[in-house]
């Protein structure tokens, strides 16, 4: 087995919106894009939290654990350390097994737009899960009720929604509109989709205006989630605009990539491993 480290790669072209507009049913598209540690890399990593900036060119130094990591199987390049809380999934990226299910799958405490129904999209990994109750209940503080609308998302029924696509469409389209199964972010119980009241409980683009899409915008770095596919940076990502799709990295992550207005793949592009 060849083991490989893969890097944020550049001038992606524009695809379609990642997540579907009427995601009540939790048939969403995702992103995808590979991203791979510089070589320069050390033995010893002496920080405990994720990343250090480099105060000379200011250049994050992250831990090599939290790149991609590799390794071809039956012909397909696939996602080794998929616990890593950075891993990066786009159309771009390795694939994740699948078999992968994220081993602490839990459901947050937080109003649902389906209600009390125990349902795969309405779980998170743990870690996850627990910043988005505390998100969620400093947004009630404020006088801003969220909606989580659809998080992890199997592979298996990431495979039912793209065949269901090519059935309607043919694949040529449906590979435009749905994320091929193990390319989904959904599938690592890092991301939500939300939602409000005020939005008709759907994912639509006029969210943002919404006091509460502007609420999440400027607050959920707060709670180490990220805006993952904003404005302006489609040939980035990928992917068109979501504001209500936001990905768990960590707080301190998620600070770093809101003060420099970057996505996910802007933020490996400026880090080394070590």
């Amino acid at each position: 087995m060849r083991t490989i480290i893969i890097s944020a790669l550049t001038g992606m072209l524009l695809l379609l919106t990642s997540c579907s507009l009427n995601d009540l049913t939790g048939e969403n598209k995702q992103s995808n894009n590979n991203h791979q540690a510089n070589e320069q890399t050390t033995e010893n990593d002496q920080s405990n939290s994720p990343e250090n900036a480099d105060e000379n060119d200011g250049t994050i130094k992250l831990d090599k654990k939290y790149f991609n990591i590799v390794a071809e199987q039956d012909g397909k390049e696939v996602i080794q350390n998929v616990d890593n809380l950075l891993i990066l999934v786009n159309k771009q990226s390795a694939y994740l097994p699948a078999d992968y299910v994220p081993a602490n799958l839990v459901r947050p405490n937080v109003r649902f737009s389906f209600g009390d129904s125990d349902i795969e999209k309405s779980y998170l990994k743990e870690e996850a899960a627990r910043a988005l109750e505390k998100m969620f209940q400093q947004a009630e503080v404020e006088g801003i009720s969220l909606y989580a609308v659809s998080g992890y998302r199997s592979y298996t029924r990431q495979t039912e929604v793209f065949q269901r696509e090519v059935e309607a469409k043919g694949e040529e389209k449906a590979v435009e509109a749905v994320a091929i199964p193990g390319q989904s972010e959904h599938q690592t119980g890092l991301a939500m989709d939300i939602s409000a009241e005020s939005a008709n409980l759907d994912l639509v683009e006029s969210f943002e205006s919404t006091p509460e899409g502007t609420w999440l915008r400027e607050n959920a770095h707060k709670f180490g989630f990220i805006l993952r596919y904003p404005k302006g940076k489609e040939a980035i990502t990928g992917y068109q605009y979501e504001p209500w799709h936001f990905r768990y990295v960590g707080e301190e992550t998620a600070k770093i990539i809101y003060e420099n207005d970057w996505t996910l793949e802007e933020f490996f592009q400026n880090a080394k491993a070590v």
